[in-house]
């Protein structure tokens, strides 16, 4: 007996904010993962980025969603939903 349950992907909503490290010895500055929020939907993720986006503190904040495949473990690539402020570039993420 099967339950399809199990086979099918499962699908997180994430708030992800950032704050600037100080630039170091290049005076570079750099973005460093502060805090992440997982939800139900996407309207709740996005609601908690864009509050978080707005705090002194927050330099940016995404709202995205990745799928998981429970058989095998494995997180596909990002869908954003919202990106605010100071954000790393896609490729960096």
């Amino acid at each position: 007996m099967t339950n399809s349950d199990e086979s099918s992907e499962k699908v997180h909503y994430i708030c992800q904010t950032y704050v600037e490290k100080k630039p170091g010895c290049d005076g570079q500055g750099t973005l460093k993962i502060d805090k992440q929020f997982e939800y139900s939907t996407a309207s709740e993720a996005q609601n908690r980025a864009e509050r978080e986006a707005q705090s002194e503190e927050c330099a940016g904040a995404d709202a995205y969603m990745v799928s998981e495949d429970p058989n095998s473990g494995e997180v596909g690539s990002p869908s954003f939903i919202v990106r605010l402020g100071n954000v790393p570039e896609f490729d960096e993420f």
